[in-house]
């Protein structure tokens, strides 16, 4: 088995596609009330479901894990929070060295961390 999808549990699909549209800079593959996708690279998707509409029911909070977006330079890092900045997005971490590289964090509607970064060369 090989994983290829990871879905989080938003609060409203539609407001949650307007975040990640812009932060992806693609549409969503499938979108309905309660539930969209977008393909994040040939193999992995990501979903967004209504948390009221999933079952099994249970404890639903984002921040407490992250999406990882790696970047080629400091420059591509300072870019994505100057396009945060003007999306009125929050920096939840200001562009930072830190041991794995050069790094900054947003948050999508939900609380769902999104992490840029320039891992450290070699």
């Amino acid at each position: 088995m090989q994983p290829d999808c990871l879905i989080l549990y938003v609060h409203s699909p539609a407001e949650s596609v307007l975040f990640y549209r812009s932060l992806l800079g693609r549409e969503p593959i499938e979108q309905s009330p309660n539930f969209a996708m977008f393909m994040l690279n040939d193999k992995t998707l990501l979903g967004l479901w209504a948390a009221h509409d999933v079952r099994p029911t249970g404890p639903h909070r984002g921040g407490g894990a992250e999406i990882g977006i790696t970047v080629g330079s400091d420059d591509e890092v300072n870019a994505a929070v100057a396009a945060w900045k003007a999306s009125g997005w929050p920096v939840l971490q200001a562009p930072t060295a830190m041991d794995f590289g050069f790094t900054a964090v947003t948050a999508d509607p939900d609380g769902h961390r999104v992490r840029v970064f320039r891992p450290t060369q070699g």
